[in-house]
């Protein structure tokens, strides 16, 4: 179990010093199933995943896996004891191939074959990409879903993706949604997924919606996802009208 206390994180600006407040005392427990993070742009969602993957510190605050006290550690200690994540835009590693990535996640000897089964599983044909570099011939989509694989091959028991629609084609799009229906049915574990599609919140067991840096709402999909679809259209309504009289 994945627990967060009293999570906060204050940006500084290079320039001038400034301070943000980014997030204010989120508190959270994440248990094994499917997770969606929602919420307007800003708000500060993609700071959260980092916090848990171990890219930014927290201002204050602890993060708890299995009860352990992770807060201090690396993002390499904290992929030690279990934690994936996948960015927005996936890295590119020219000269090395799609079968290194695999083999270097599974952190063991794994054979082609192997490295083949978790393409096929996100729905690649393994003989078209196994040998292929990691570079600009792969398409958004091709990443993303080879990342994915790699996620895969590490089994980690938190897997955490920001915003993984991000740049991709509406083709792509729907086949990532079938990978990540496969992956939940799969994979045991928490896996945490940072979006605004309504496709990927309807695949979710709960939802966490979080605006101005606060925790707003937290629960099973069924409770959460009404609601915040229908603040959604009474938004979109008084946009629409207010552009009406505007012209």
């Amino acid at each position: 179990m994945l627990e967060l206390k009293n999570i906060c994180f204050t940006a500084v600006d290079e320039t001038d010093g400034s301070k943000k407040e980014i997030l204010k005392d989120i508190s959270l427990k994440i248990e094994e199933g499917f997770v969606a993070i929602t919420g307007p742009n800003g708000g500060g969602k993609s700071t959260l995943a980092k916090i848990i993957a171990g890219i930014n510190c927290p201002t204050s605050g602890q993060i708890l896996l299995d009860g352990e006290d992770i807060t201090n550690l690396s993002i390499t200690e904290r992929a030690k004891k279990g934690i994936s994540f996948a960015f927005q835009q996936p890295v590119r590693f020219k000269g090395i191939t799609v079968n290194d990535l695999i083999r270097l996640a599974a952190g063991r000897e794994i054979s082609i074959n192997d490295a083949c089964d978790y393409l096929s599983q996100v729905g690649l044909c393994a003989r078209d990409y196994i040998n292929r570099e990691i570079n600009a011939s792969l398409s958004g989509g091709e990443l993303k879903r080879i990342e994915i694989a790699s996620i895969l091959a590490r089994g980690t028991s938190v897997s955490i993706f920001d915003e993984p629609e991000a740049g991709i084609d509406l083709w792509s799009f729907n086949n990532l949604i079938k990978v990540f229906e496969r992956m939940h049915s799969r994979l045991g574990g928490s896996i945490l997924i940072i979006s605004h599609q309504e496709r990927i919140l309807n695949i979710a067991d709960k939802v966490a919606v979080i605006a101005a840096g606060k925790l707003k709402a937290f629960g099973p999909k069924n409770e959460i996802l009404p609601e915040l679809l229908s603040a959604t259209a009474a938004a979109c309504k008084v946009l629409t009208d207010n552009m009406e009289v505007t012209e």
